[in-house]
């Protein structure tokens, strides 16, 4: 057998290197499949063995019939599994190119020995940017900052979170831009898919209207929204008013409030403004206009002339930001 195989290297000559790097290519590809292939059954393995635990069928189920912590437990196990997925591939690849080199040149990887003191802090320099995306991605998964599906702001983007790589991050935001993130650049991150949420509506009642009447109304309607059967798997408290915010001469700002699930607040007060204004029209309760008065500042407590519909929308984006 032995001098079979010598027989067909004496016989392609100087071709036999080349068609080791195709065999050393054909076995890292194939080495790639496998590696990859086996993570993504752990990690399926893993996601249904929570879903049979909980006896739901896809991820939506889970969402809304299981404790948080096995939906996380989902999200982390993808996200790693695609990290892992990454890893593997630039591994092999790197491993596959210098076996390459080393079979078509035995001795470059003698002189590159020599050389790695130089190159090394070549590489220090040149890539340690690199570095720190690669180990900052590494930890935002390993203390589950991050996971795929997640609604984050992580200042640079916002909007859902779409792939981890090894050293970038893709988040679509809600216009449907796909953002690339680096990792080593995600100084904070505000993850709206983790515990829960709240939904607030901040209601401007004219000053000589009865806020106590304004307020219950408020409640009904809010409370419609969390008997309603549509609804009541989202919103996961009871709506309750918190009472009054800012006071002027002009108008009170009276604040709801409603506890939701993770990345459900949005939705549930674009729908409890729906009912609250309905409610107003049928109480024939009347709110300022909109070119009458704004209130700015952390809870509203400052009041300013407001030049009309585009300051208030405004103010709204900020309420919705969390920074008003």
């Amino acid at each position: 057998m032995q001098e079979f195989v010598d027989s067909i290297i004496q016989t392609l000559g100087p071709f036999w290197p080349l068609v080791q790097v195709v065999f050393i290519i054909l076995g890292a590809w194939v080495a790639n499949r496998i590696l990859k292939i086996m993570i993504r059954r752990s990690v399926g393995r893993i996601v249904d063995g929570v879903k049979r635990k909980r006896g739901v069928d896809d991820t939506q189920a889970l969402v809304l019939r299981s404790p948080l912590e096995s939906v996380r437990t989902v999200q982390r196990t993808r996200t790693i599994g695609q990290v892992l997925s990454n890893l593997v591939g630039v591994t092999v690849f790197i491993i596959a190119v210098l076996w390459s080199v080393a079979v078509i040149n035995p001795s470059f990887l003698a002189s590159l020995t020599v050389l790695s003191a130089a190159l090394g802090a070549g590489l220090g320099f040149g890539a340690q940017k690199i570095v720190g995306d690669v180990l900052n991605g590494m930890f935002m998964v390993m203390e589950d900052q991050i996971g795929v599906g997640d609604d984050v702001d992580m200042q640079h983007a916002k909007g859902v979170v779409e792939a981890v790589g090894v050293r970038v991050t893709q988040v679509r935001d809600v216009y449907g831009q796909l953002w690339y993130v680096r990792n080593g650049e995600i100084q904070r991150v505000g993850n709206n898919s983790q515990g829960w949420n709240r939904a607030i509506i901040d209601l401007a009642v004219p000053f000589d209207e009865d806020r106590d009447r304004a307020e219950a109304v408020m409640l009904a309607a809010a409370i419609s929204v969390y008997e309603d059967v549509d609804w009541m798997g989202k919103v996961i408290e009871k709506p309750t008013i918190w009472g009054l915010e800012t006071l002027s001469a002009e108008a009170v700002i009276v604040r709801l409030v409603a506890k939701t699930l993770p990345g459900e607040r949005w939705a549930v007060q674009r729908e409890m403004r729906a009912r609250i204004q309905d409610a107003l029209k049928q109480e024939g309760l009347e709110l300022p206009a909109l070119n009458t008065i704004i209130f700015n500042g952390v809870n509203g407590d400052t009041v300013q002339p407001s030049t009309g519909y585009s300051d208030r929308r405004e103010q709204q984006d900020r309420a919705d930001r969390g920074e008003a």
